[in-house]
């Protein structure tokens, strides 16, 4: 794909919040700010506007003029600091956000005659903040209302996207989600530990923490988990996954991502099947017990009068 650079709105003073630092506020365990980062981390560069921070990958930082003055004195803050011919352009606050929507707002926006394109929320809303814009146009459009209006601060957004042709992309109702509000907050917080969302998040937010690039079947490692647990004995399930880990890392030192996936698949694989032999073996055994006369047949000396030949016993 060709490459892109993102803009991210990290400012504001988040008055709904009560003046809480929102990009810094933590959903499953991460920072929003960093939450949207990671799903544009294939950007050529990431620009992000607001204040300085920690956070989960390089960026370049500046700040608008004036500072509060608004989102599109942010984005042509941003913009003066990129090259690429399309520009990713984000809120701070999109804590669902996916390099899937990613992706499909960037082939909108390279369809031929557009200017760009944004996500829709299920309500139908315009969402130009969750978006990818042509470069030149956008540039273009900025100018022009600078010199209309005297500047950019204060102005709406919609002067900006009224003036471009824009693609609409249903995204679903999770990319264009976003956190204004507390109660936005606890729904994030309450929506990642649901049963179907819980496990990926996790990972997900694991990874990150650790530092670590690295696409794995989960189903092979619970998998395992499962075959440790009920076939050795439960303590087993985390123990084995971590020397399988452990295994992997020591098979594909100095590899790339995909030659590391492959080894933790690999190491998974045997140390299952070893976790099944033993079940087979405790199976075999505990078989045997509830069938003493198999066990006699099986041993002689255990029968009832064995070794007494020759002795004259009746």
């Amino acid at each position: 794909m060709t490459a892109y650079d993102v803009i991210v709105l990290a400012g504001g003073a988040a008055k709904r919040l009560g003046g809480a630092d929102k990009p810094g506020v933590r959903v499953g365990g991460r920072a929003l700010l960093d939450r949207v980062l990671a799903a544009c981390d294939g950007a050529a560069l990431t620009v992000v506007v607001g204040g300085r921070r920690a956070t989960v990958r390089p960026v370049l930082w500046t700040r608008e003029v004036p500072e509060g003055g608004g989102p599109l004195a942010a984005l042509g803050a941003g913009l003066r600091l990129t090259t690429a011919e399309r520009v990713l352009v984000l809120s701070a606050d999109l804590p669902f956000l996916g390099a899937g929507t990613v992706d499909v707002l960037l082939a909108a926006a390279g369809q031929h005659g557009r200017e760009g394109a944004l996500c829709t929320d299920p309500g139908g809303r315009d969402q130009p903040l969750v978006a990818a814009y042509r470069a030149e146009p956008l540039r273009r459009e900025l100018a022009l209302l600078a010199t209309e209006y005297g500047g950019l601060a204060g102005l709406p957004l919609r002067l900006l996207t009224a003036e471009l042709d824009l693609a609409r992309v249903d995204a679903g109702p999770d990319a264009a989600f976003d956190c204004d509000t507390w109660g936005d907050i606890a729904a994030a917080r309450a929506r990642i530990r649901e049963h179907g969302a819980v496990l990926d998040e996790w990972i997900t937010s694991v990874k990150n923490e650790l530092g670590i690039e690295l696409d794995v079947d989960t189903g092979v490692l619970l998998d395992l988990a499962r075959d440790a647990a009920h076939g050795v004995a439960r303590p087993a399930a985390p123990l084995t996954t971590f020397l399988v880990g452990y295994a992997a890392a020591r098979a594909s030192a100095g590899a790339g991502p995909d030659e590391a996936a492959a080894a933790v698949t690999e190491a998974a694989r045997k140390a299952t099947a070893l976790a099944l032999r033993w079940e087979a073996e405790a199976n075999a055994e505990t078989n045997a017990e509830a069938r003493p006369e198999t066990n006699a047949e099986a041993n002689p000396e255990t029968k009832p009068g064995a070794g007494r030949e020759g002795t004259g016993a009746p």
